[in-house]
């Protein structure tokens, strides 16, 4: 798929291993570019106006009849809104049931590397990743909801058994998400905590904000479900009375 998002407003990059946050204003899209293939961004979303509306993995999934996300789906808070929709996707499958990474999955798979010892080539996690970025905005272990980790693949078999596609995002792939409603984002580029690789894995991704375009009411994420369409009903009512974050 072509991109229809022209020169970014910002630009910046971040290295596998690592974690970043940012609050996101409606009418903002940012774009996600997996730089040299089989990376994992985990992210969750919050109100910023009221941390205890978050990302719900159950209702995203369930109200769109999906186990995948891909083009055309919303992302859904557990208060039936929108916080944003997947407008661009040359990827085509991205996880939301795979969890995040532990410090303790990571000690197994690939042993511990410390700070201290490695600086910033050690091991980090995507829980402890959160953990960090969250406390910058007064949320602790108690306010993580389930993530979507992007660029990552994970199916089932007629048994239920999932498994770990380790070539679903080749160099290049990108994914755009167009905020509805004002979002803080926290993410890393920690690794998917199913991957198998020998050594572990970083891979770097860049990121960018654009203008995104105002959302008609034949827009393709609106209409790709019809619970979709309530949904932004659900949104727009919000805007129209919400509150700016931090007043």
């Amino acid at each position: 798929m072509t991109s229809s998002l022209a020169t970014p407003l910002y630009e910046d990059s971040l290295p596998g291993g690592a974690h970043w946050s940012f609050t996101v204003r409606r009418g903002i899209t940012l774009r996600l570019i997996d730089v040299e293939g089989g990376a994992n961004v985990g992210m969750v979303f919050f109100n910023p106006a009221n941390t205890l509306e978050r990302y719900n993995a159950p209702d995203t999934l369930k109200g769109q009849h999906t186990f995948k996300l891909t083009r055309g789906h919303c992302l859904y808070s557990d208060m039936g809104r929108i916080f944003c929709s997947i407008v661009e996707d040359t990827v085509g499958w991205h996880d939301t049931v795979g969890g995040t990474l532990t410090a303790a999955m990571v000690a197994e798979k690939w042993g511990t590397r410390t700070y201290q010892e490695a600086r910033n080539d050690w091991t980090q996690n995507g829980r402890d990743s959160f953990l960090v970025e969250g406390a910058k905005y007064g949320l602790t272990r108690r306010d993580l909801p389930a993530p979507l980790n992007l660029f990552s693949r994970v199916q089932t078999d007629e048994a239920g058994a999932m498994t770990f596609d380790p070539g679903n995002s080749p160099a290049g792939s990108s994914v755009a998400l167009r905020f509805e409603m004002d979002t803080l984002v926290l993410f890393h580029t920690c690794p998917h905590p199913m991957n198998t690789a020998d050594a572990y894995p970083r891979r770097p991704i860049t990121y960018q904000f654009h203008r995104a375009e105002p959302v008609a009411q034949d827009d393709y994420c609106r209409t790709f479900r019809p619970e979709n369409q309530r949904g932004f009903a659900n949104t727009e009512l919000y805007t129209v009375c919400a509150p700016t974050a931090g007043h």
